[in-house]
């Protein structure tokens, strides 16, 4: 199976390599992102998300899928010292930088329960993958034609965060301001959940986010800083090492 739709604003792909495919399957995945999107999504005057920023339904009155988000959304902030911060000031409650990643990982793991063992599902380039060996492009953060590394993951997760195309759109929450930092950044983690949010809040923290995301259990880390210069972990999963 190789199914492409947009969702949540991006294209969202799916690719199935395993022989034989539960029917349904696809509609199920590309169903339960788009109700995630229905629920959570802070552009949607009707969302659970928008009810409960106006106030119109309490933090007791939460899904237990809303009140996961914002567990997850609160850890990072605290263990950001609140540079990652999906309430800002002066603005609404915002929390795609968790929903996105958290959305799919849920997809993936649907796949996974359905006996699925080799796929690949790729959110807007950010990518978790299953069985074998998949190759993950990082696109070079000035020139959209080329990459600037080639990932090879077998069952984890890559995410990541930058300024081409959206321009300065993470925010750091200690000061309100563009976070500059950093010209990108990527994470490769076990599940895109860690990956995506781990990518979002290092970006937001700038320079210093690189050696904070690859201290984090299980992440591995490449960024190309402010100053055009490349940054590593030791152990990222470079094709061809």
């Amino acid at each position: 199976m190789h199914r492409v739709e947009q969702v949540m604003g991006f294209p969202v792909s799916l690719r199935i390599d395993d022989a034989r495919v539960p029917d349904g399957l696809g509609d199920a995945v590309f169903g339960g992102l788009r109700e995630v999107d229905e629920r959570f999504s802070p552009f949607r005057a009707d969302s659970e998300v928008c009810r409960l920023d106006r106030g119109e339904i309490g933090p007791d009155d939460i899904s237990a899928d809303l009140a996961e988000v914002l567990l997850l959304a609160e850890r990072y902030r605290v263990a950001t010292g609140g540079a990652f911060d999906v309430r800002l000031p002066g603005r609404g409650l915002d929390p795609c930088a968790v929903v996105k990643g958290w959305s799919v990982q849920r997809a993936a793991e649907l796949l996974r329960g359905a006996g699925v063992r080799r796929f690949c599902l790729n959110a807007g380039g950010d990518v978790v993958a299953s069985g074998g060996s998949w190759r993950v492009g990082v696109r070079h953060p000035e020139f959209a034609d080329q990459v600037c590394v080639v990932l090879e993951i077998g069952d984890g997760a890559v995410a990541t965060s930058a300024r081409y195309e959206r321009g300065d759109h993470i925010l750091d929450g200690r000061t309100g301001r563009a976070a500059t930092g950093l010209l990108s950044l990527t994470v490769v983690a076990p599940t895109l959940t860690e990956a995506d949010v781990t990518a979002t809040a290092a970006f937001a923290l700038g320079a210093q986010g690189v050696g904070w995301a690859a201290a984090r259990e299980g992440c591995e880390v490449f960024a190309v800083d402010g100053e055009r210069r490349v940054r590593r972990s030791a152990g990222l999963p470079v094709l061809g090492g």
